[in-house]
């Protein structure tokens, strides 16, 4: 089980509070920096150039934010996306959608609170986390209990 999938489990089973969400943007954007993507301003671009720049952009605004399906999203990224990220959170790619679909819209909202995506803060929190000793990141992160 990779570390987003465990992050995101916590989350579905109610147990990620609200230090760990907090979390979720710097380790999103941990999983898109391993990717062709390279971050979720370039996750963003491609979803609005396949065709769900609505989406996008309420995640971005102050109103409610549009939700998105999995195909919809598979549709967008296209197969090779969708398996580098799958690949990359240890996670089979229908459950990775499953998960993206559910908690995305949220987690740009999250990192844009004026309406502008903000990923350096998230990107320097999760550097400076990996940066302390202690572990893996599943660890500094409180997760490495979750299956004991």
């Amino acid at each position: 089980m990779g570390l987003f999938d465990q992050l995101i489990g916590g989350a579905l089973r109610g147990a990620m509070g609200n230090a760990e969400s907090q979390m979720l943007p710097g380790l999103l954007g941990q999983l898109l920096g391993q990717t062709n993507l390279g971050s979720v301003g370039g996750l963003l671009q491609q979803l609005q150039q396949g065709g769900l720049g609505n989406q996008v952009s309420s995640w971005l605004s102050n109103g409610q934010n549009l939700p998105i399906s999995a195909d919809q999203l598979r549709s967008a990224l296209g197969n090779e996306q969708v398996q580098q990220m799958a690949q990359q959170a240890g996670l089979p790619v229908d459950k990775l959608l499953a998960m993206l679909s559910q908690h995305l819209p949220q987690t740009v909202d999250q990192m844009s609170p004026n309406g502008a995506l903000n990923e350096s803060d998230a990107a320097s929190d999760a550097a400076d986390d990996s940066a302390q000793p202690g572990g893996s990141l599943a660890d500094q992160a409180g997760l490495g209990d979750i299956n004991r």
